[in-house]
């Protein structure tokens, strides 16, 4: 909130508003500078046009565990609910003045990049580690901070980091994400102890289930942690429910349920700035977004 403040009050003396979109609703003539930094410039040589549109935002979110073999089980568990995460988020309907069709552009854009997309299952963190190592010594990514799949272990710091979301307009939005995935992990680890059945979701279905999500948000359907679509809705209570015990032993129960509601009474970030853009055409999108206080 701090920050978002800090930002607010910058933008405003030079006569503008900001909002966080997961991608940028206008672009201007000249390219998008880059870091200089030896990986980023390399990057740029290898993949010219896909830095020049890396006009994007996402929000990630660490949770810690025990080990690297707890994480990667953590993964198996999770997958199935990164496309309903995703459709929660949506946050990136516009593009070049237009809007795309699609409640999360910046999922298209990012799944342009050699590894990227929904994980695939794993038998175990020494089938995790060879993946990554064949993919580096493939020479098609760099390196394994390349390898962006939507949740992944980190390489930097003891925790699963979930990176299928979009950058939320709201402060309190990003707050129920991190309740939510911080439940999804603790249900994993739960579960994994138990010895449950691990839920097997084909990678073609995940993949599919993550395009359908970009594309849709939560107007209309969703396709459930095996693949099965339902109203969004449902999905929503299932994956609240779901997560319900380990949102109750963290305290995030009353607050994470009360933001999940909200969220399907007024809907998506994507169909706010959609309502926006109806009402008032792009010159007054932000306005509307952001509302009286820029800040939020």
């Amino acid at each position: 909130m701090r920050l978002r403040h800090a930002v607010a009050a910058a933008a405003e003396t030079s006569g503008v508003r900001v909002a966080a979109t997961g991608a940028a609703p206008l672009r201007g003539g000249l390219p998008v500078p880059v870091t200089p930094a030896p990986r980023y410039l390399r990057m740029e040589r290898a993949a010219r046009r896909l830095v020049d549109e890396q006009l994007i935002c996402g929000m990630h979110v660490h949770v810690g565990i025990p080990d690297p073999e707890t994480g990667v089980a953590v993964l198996n568990r999770i997958r199935g609910w990164l496309p309903t995460l995703l459709a929660m988020s949506a946050n990136s309907p516009l593009w070049d003045r237009r809007d795309t069709g699609f409640a999360s552009w910046r999922t298209i854009i990012f799944g342009r990049w050699p590894v990227s997309g929904p994980p695939p299952p794993f038998d175990g963190v020494c089938d995790y580690e060879g993946r990554l190592e064949q993919l580096v010594e493939s020479g098609v990514i760099a390196d394994r901070g390349q390898v962006y799949w939507q949740a992944r272990l980190s390489d930097r710091y003891p925790t699963v980091e979930v990176r299928c979301l979009d950058v939320q307009l709201c402060a309190d939005d990003a707050v129920m994400f991190a309740g939510i995935v911080r439940g999804l992990v603790a249900t994993a680890i739960a579960e994994e102890k138990a010895g449950m059945p691990l839920p097997e979701v084909p990678p073609e279905l995940a993949q599919a289930a993550n395009w359908h999500a970009a594309r849709h948000g939560l107007a209309g359907t969703l396709l459930d942690p095996l693949g099965r679509p339902h109203r969004s809705g449902d999905v929503l209570y299932a994956l609240l429910r779901h997560v319900t015990p380990a949102l109750g032993d963290a305290g995030d129960l009353r607050g994470v349920s009360g933001l999940v509601h909200r969220l399907l009474h007024r809907g998506t970030p994507a169909e706010r700035q959609r309502r926006a853009l109806d009402e008032t055409g792009m010159p007054g999108l932000i306005g509307l977004l952001t509302g009286a206080d820029a800040s939020q």
